[in-house]
């Protein structure tokens, strides 16, 4: 006799408690997504476990120094306009007098 689909599904349950294995779950916009897709279309990776799997163990071999510049993301200088300096400046002058003409 066929072992049911409950049979099955507790079978591989064990079966991943007895190697140590854990799901874990990414949630990700579609640029991310795109990344991950195009990785496995340049290396003909069918599945995306794999292909993180490969991809982060192939960053754990280049070590702390080697990996530590994908892990620097890149920052965002914010330049803040002219106009809205002079406004902040202005707030901030009006504000000065507000608190000497209070005392």
């Amino acid at each position: 006799m066929a072992a049911t689909q409950k049979d099955r599904s507790a079978k591989t349950a064990a079966k991943r408690r007895s190697r140590g294995e854990e799901e874990i779950r990414l949630h990700c916009m579609a640029g991310t997504r795109q990344v991950l897709a195009d990785l496995m279309a340049w290396h003909q990776i069918e599945e995306q476990g794999e292909a993180m799997t490969l991809a982060l163990h192939h960053l754990h071999a280049l070590g702390p120094k080697g990996s530590a510049q994908f892990f620097a993301p890149p920052r965002h200088e914010y330049v803040i306009p002219e106009n809205v300096s002079r406004k902040l400046k202005l707030a901030f002058d009006r504000e000065a007098l507000r608190i000497c003409h209070d005392e």
